[in-house]
């Protein structure tokens, strides 16, 4: 994505700052029967792709091993003058790879996780499938 978004231009700057600070991002996939799935997500952006975390077992998992192809969309914000749409890949990634105690994404939803009740290490057991989306292509 470093290639799709030039942080000299006010716009990508603007992405890339939406995706740094967000908290929520629309994870649209297709199902098998081609119907669309959408579900909003947390998810921690690195300046080259997004990373999200899933129970292993959910749709969108399912999803994404039948098809690769997802969309991400950042909520609106400003009553539908700032959307921002992101077409890319996702692959699974191994289990181990990496998980919800990593020091970024903590530094991200620490609260959060507290704010649902839960603690890192008990989010990392139950969400253990990692996902990371590689944009191909800002809309």
């Amino acid at each position: 994505m470093a290639s799709l978004l030039d942080l000299t231009k006010e716009r990508d700057a603007h992405i890339d700052q939406r995706l740094h600070n967000d908290e929520v991002i629309w994870l649209n996939s297709v199902r098998h029967d081609g119907r669309p799935h959408a579900v909003v997500v947390w998810f921690l952006w690195d300046g080259e792709s997004v990373l999200i975390f899933s129970l292993p077992k959910n749709q969108k998992v399912r999803n994404i091993e039948r098809n690769e192809n997802v969309l991400l969309a950042l909520d609106n914000t400003k009553n539908g003058s700032d959307p921002i749409t992101i077409e890319g890949t996702a692959m699974l990634l191994a289990p181990g790879t990496v998980d919800v105690t990593s020091p970024s994404y903590l530094a991200k939803y620490a609260e959060g996780i507290k704010g649902i009740g839960s603690t890192p290490e008990k989010m990392a057991a139950e969400y253990t499938q990692a996902i990371r989306i590689t944009p191909s292509k800002v809309l």
